[in-house]
């Protein structure tokens, strides 16, 4: 059995799955009450489903881009439990955990998370071999100069602001935005994505795995 814990943004989500499928799942939004919501919060899932603690035979994590205490709250429970009943944990990119939810495409995707002041975090996927893969790191931008970028079709998934919204409507035919079930961010995905590597056998070390964050050049939108 896998906890799964996504605290990157305002979106919390938590899920266990045992490799075939998912036994449970929760996902809210907070208003930055992640301390005293999440701990509570996957206390009643493992009850509610008579899984103990030292019975997780994994625990995937969601590390980044995301906001720094969000980041670091989900990576503290996931760190401690890990540690506490030697546990495999694993480390998960936040933006790859939406990018598993989407269907097979054609087009370039992209995938966003909200980065505040008017800025995003963005990464650039590609549908090949049964699956998404990264085109490269991901970056922080904004509206306008994701609108610029997008020369072809493009699917855009993840959190679409209001502006980003007005951004994508201008582009009319290129962009292809998926219904908001899709571009929800869930922890039954990262559940799978850290499944793939517990069968592999390519866990991380929970005394060096660290948050992913991004730097904010001085040309993103103040």
């Amino acid at each position: 059995m896998i906890l799964a814990v996504d605290t990157a943004t305002r979106l919390i989500s938590i899920a266990l799955h045992d490799g075939t499928r998912v036994v449970a799942e929760h996902t809210w939004h907070s208003q930055d009450n992640h301390t005293v919501e999440l701990a509570p919060a996957v206390r009643r899932m493992l009850d509610h489903s008579r899984v103990a603690p030292d019975q997780l035979g994994g625990i995937g994590v969601a590390i980044g881009p995301g906001s720094f205490t969000g980041l670091r709250i989900g990576l503290g429970l996931a760190k401690g439990l890990a540690l506490a009943h030697a546990t495999p944990l694993f480390g998960v990119p936040t933006l790859d955990v939406l990018a598993h939810a989407q269907p097979a495409r054609p087009e370039r995707m992209i995938a966003i998370l909200q980065a505040g002041r008017g800025r995003i975090a963005i990464a650039a996927y590609h549908y090949q071999d049964g699956g998404w893969q990264a085109e490269g790191e991901a970056q922080v931008s904004d509206w306008a100069s994701l609108a610029v970028e997008a020369t072809g079709p493009t699917y855009f998934c993840g959190e679409i602001d209001p502006a980003g919204a007005d951004a994508l409507r201008r582009l009319k035919r290129l962009a292809i935005v998926p219904s908001p079930a899709l571009a929800l961010r869930r922890a039954s995905h990262l559940a799978e994505l850290a499944w793939a590597r517990l069968r592999q056998g390519r866990p991380d070390d929970p005394a060096t795995l660290a948050p992913l964050y991004l730097k904010y050049p001085e040309t993103a939108t103040a």
